[in-house]
């Protein structure tokens, strides 16, 4: 009796490929698992089940893990391929074969998956680009503020107008004149700051578009279990959660929530990392992620040697910037050039909000003597009033160059697109 369940093919079928790609004889594989060759050939072209024991005795011998074999979430996956298939612009008379999305997915699954998040991504562009359509027409407060942009741009041509051709305008005329145009320049000014930071705040609302901002914004929700990274979409951001949550069960392992939450009331991470005879960096990370008493508002940036943030659990109201763009200022990115050295220092943002940060950064060689170098560097976030006691300089910075008003700043590497207000001139 032949078995059509798309389990039984996907199962049958994986193990065929992948004996294929290690090129193996089926004899070999066979007499491994504990089975004959002409058995093993009738599971190979789906024929035959196959029970979660022989599954592993067939993982073994093909040296992968036998979640890899198994169905697993490929019902998921195969509706997924469906529904990517009946969302594509039609191609004539050429329709997808939908009867074969079970043997698509076990023959080429790199494919496969780059076919359903490409459908994903398209689905989630489609939606924003109707709730920005929609905002766009609909929102109060962007209505308002355009109208005001409108109608200062409007005055601000009329009374330079004025100027230019009447001529000589009365001296008591000019001066109000004068005034007008520094009155409407700063309301412009104003308006269009506050435009665009709307704008640029709600440019992403909703829109999840790389594997680490999904998993970042399913941790914002809460501190699920291992077995839970299965609830994130896509596969690089389940890989992604689980080598995230494994990690910090290692690290609350090495440094338990009892102790960590006694040692806090020291109130300097130094001093919890000297009393507790732990590495610095690693009280840093707890730290951030049990918040004890004194630490409830911390936050904490992690960057590779690139510069690249790998990890971002903001503080309230710290500026963080998409992915790929940060602030070159933050003393996050000093420590990448002096590591094993704590780099202490108070940060304000443009909006005039302060933070305490410590910074830090290691380096391994997690391939031996003769391996590359590797450095990461976090930085710790606190409200300032919650700092350890000490001078600190102040750096002043922002999210990233953008968006960032301060023009004059010797680290801008583009324009802004906010422009700074202009001084009032008096008569």
């Amino acid at each position: 009796m032949t078995l059509r369940s798309p389990t039984h093919i996907l199962t049958g079928t994986r193990i065929r490929e992948r004996r294929l790609a290690l090129r193996r004889r089926q004899a070999d594989i066979a007499r491994a698992a504990g089975i004959s060759p002409a058995y093993l050939n009738l599971i190979e072209h789906n024929r035959r089940p196959v029970g979660d024991r022989l599954v592993a005795r067939l993982a073994e011998a093909l040296e992968v893990p036998a979640a890899e074999l198994t169905a697993g979430r490929e019902e998921a996956r195969i509706a997924a391929l469906r529904e990517a298939a009946a969302r594509a612009p039609s191609t004539g008379e050429l329709a997808p074969e939908l009867e074969q999305a079970a043997e698509i997915l076990a023959r080429f699954p790199g494919w496969s998956a780059t076919l359903i998040a490409t459908a994903r991504r398209s689905d989630a562009l489609e939606r924003q680009l109707i709730n920005l359509s929609d905002r766009m027409t609909q929102d109060p407060y962007l209505l308002t503020n355009l109208h005001e942009v409108l109608s200062a741009v409007t005055s601000l041509r009329s009374t330079a107008t004025i100027l230019a051709e009447e001529g000589d305008v009365p001296v008591e005329w000019r001066h109000r004149f004068h005034a007008n145009l520094a009155e409407d320049s700063l309301r412009l000014s104003t308006t269009a700051q506050a435009l665009v930071a709307y704008l640029d705040g709600f440019e992403t609302e909703g829109g999840i578009f790389t594997p680490q901002e999904e998993v970042e914004a399913w941790m914002a929700a809460g501190a699920p279990p291992i077995d839970k990274a299965t609830d994130l979409a896509s596969d690089a951001a389940r890989a992604l959660a689980r080598d995230h949550l494994a990690r910090m069960e290692d690290e609350r392992a090495a440094l338990p929530d009892a102790a960590l939450a006694a040692a806090s009331e020291e109130g300097d991470p130094l001093r919890i990392a000297t009393r507790m005879r732990a590495p610095l960096d690693l009280v840093m990370r707890r730290l951030a992620a049990l918040r004890p008493p004194g630490f409830e508002e911390a936050g904490l940036l992690v960057c590779d040697g690139s510069g690249t943030l790998t990890l971002r659990r903001p503080a309230p109201g710290f500026p963080l910037p998409r992915p790929g763009d940060a602030c070159p200022l933050w003393p996050l990115y000093q420590a990448l050039a002096a590591p094993q050295t704590a780099i202490s220092a108070q940060v304000e943002t443009p909006q005039q909000h302060r933070f305490s940060t410590i910074s830090y950064a290691t380096r391994s060689q997690p391939e031996g003597a003769f391996g590359p170098v590797l450095t990461r560097a976090q930085m710790l976030i606190l409200p300032v009033e919650k700092a350890a006691n000490g001078p600190a300089p102040v750096i002043r910075i922002g999210a990233s160059c953008r968006i960032c008003p301060r023009i004059e700043c010797p680290a801008r590497r583009e324009p802004s697109i906010l422009s700074p207000a202009p001084a009032v001139q008096g008569p």
